[in-house]
Parts: structure tokens; C-alpha cells; sequence
């Protein structure tokens, strides 16, 4: 399985078999300048209807689209949609998201999209065990750094990919990456935007690889 970071919270993940998911497509604007998405997918995960993660007219190929909580198949696959919300008021600030979890090539993938808050027991056990967790660091519209490093505890993901996070592209009232991973000893940050996993070889507990943003 190939993890490809497009920008903001929009990844590609490409299993064995070709089959791609492209999670929460942007829609480029004033305050979000990443290169206009052109990939193909056979799936797309929206996990709100914001502008910058429901841009599912910029994905090629005829996509299947997964939005809504509760399991979803799409392309043969399985999709959890655990209902959670976009603020620390239950909503009531910026509305809901929906955190996506599915498997790909044997590997557990969870999307956390514009997660705003720490997670309660229910949401921890519909969400179970993580591989490769994608999580939101910037802080001001979802969780900070502070509080990524706290649901990455929650959840004790085997890797951890951050994402939402200030670059010369995106938004400037989040932060960047750099808060995130400060006094951390277990970080990759790599000079490219793609990484390949395979199940029975992924580190132990808690890796974090920071990818290079490709658009």
C-alpha cells in the first residue's frame, strides 16, 4: 500500500491491486493554494462539507463517494464513519466530521478529517485498533498540537501521518508541523510526498512521518 499526501487533508492511498482512495479533496481558494487535484480514485472520503475537504468534482475516474457515518462498501472495501464534531462545543461552532476508518492491503487507516476534540470511550472503541493513523496538528479550526498528541496516545497508532497544517499554501492562522513534532524523538520527515507500507513490517508503536505536501 502507497500513501501519497496531496496537500492539506487530502491523501491518496493506492492498494496493491491499484485500487486508489483519495480522502477529503480540496477546492484551491485565496487562503488555500495547493496545486488543483487531477488524480483519479476509485473512492473519495468526505468527512464534511467544507470547501477545502468536499471538492469531490476535482477527483477523476467516476469515484465512488463516501460521506456518511456507519459502515460504507465502495470498490470491494469496507468504511467506518464514526460521528464526531468539528469544534469543542459538539458542533455548535463549525458542525460535524466524521472520522474514517478502513483497511487497505491488510493495513487499518483512519482519517480523523477536521477532528475539533479529544476523543470519548464510544468513539475509541468504534474507531479499534490503528495502523497508520492521518491526523489533523494545525490547531484554530481542528485540534492543535497539543491535543494531536493526545488523541495519538488515545488511539497508540503504529504510525502516525501529520496533516492540516500551515505551509507557505495553506491557511495562516493554523500552525505548522513543527509544533507538532517538537520534542519528539521518533520523527521522519521526508524529502518526498509518497511512503509505502506493507502489513507484518510497520514499526512497533508511534513512528511519525511527515510527508512532503505534492501539490
Amino acid at each position: 500500500m502507497k500513501i501519497k499526501y496531496l496537500g492539506h487533508a487530502a491523501f491518496v492511498i493506492t492498494s496493491d491491486a491499484g485500487v486508489k482512495i483519495i480522502t477529503d479533496p480540496y477546492e484551491t481558494g485565496p487562503g488555500l493554494t495547493y496545486g488543483e487535484i487531477t488524480e483519479s480514485a476509485g473512492v473519495v472520503t468526505v468527512s464534511h462539507d467544507h470547501l477545502d475537504h468536499c471538492n469531490v468534482a476535482a477527483v477523476r475516474g467516476n469515484p465512488e463517494v463516501v460521506r456518511r457515518t456507519g459502515r460504507s462498501t465502495a470498490k470491494g472495501a469496507e468504511f467506518r464513519g464514526i460521528a464526531t464534531y468539528h469544534d469543542e462545543a459538539k458542533g455548535r461552532l463549525r458542525g460535524n466530521n466524521i472520522i474514517f476508518c478502513f483497511e487497505v492491503d491488510g493495513i487499518r487507516v483512519c482519517h480523523l478529517g477536521d477532528l475539533g476534540h479529544l476523543l470519548d470511550d464510544k468513539q475509541l472503541a468504534e474507531i479499534g485498533s490503528v495502523d497508520i493513523l492521518l491526523i489533523p496538528v494545525g490547531g484554530f479550526f481542528t485540534i492543535d498540537a497539543r491535543a494531536a498528541t493526545q488523541v495519538c496516545d488515545q488511539l497508540k497508532p503504529k504510525v502516525i501521518i501529520p496533516m492540516h497544517y500551515r505551509t507557505e499554501k495553506s491557511f495562516p492562522d493554523i500552525a505548522g508541523v513543527d509544533e507538532f513534532i517538537k520534542g519528539k524523538n521518533n520523527v521522519t520527515r521526508q524529502d518526498s510526498s509518497e511512503v509505502e507500507f506493507k502489513a507484518g513490517k510497520l514499526p512497533a508503536t508511534g513512528q511519525i512521518i511527515v510527508l512532503k505536501p505534492a501539490l
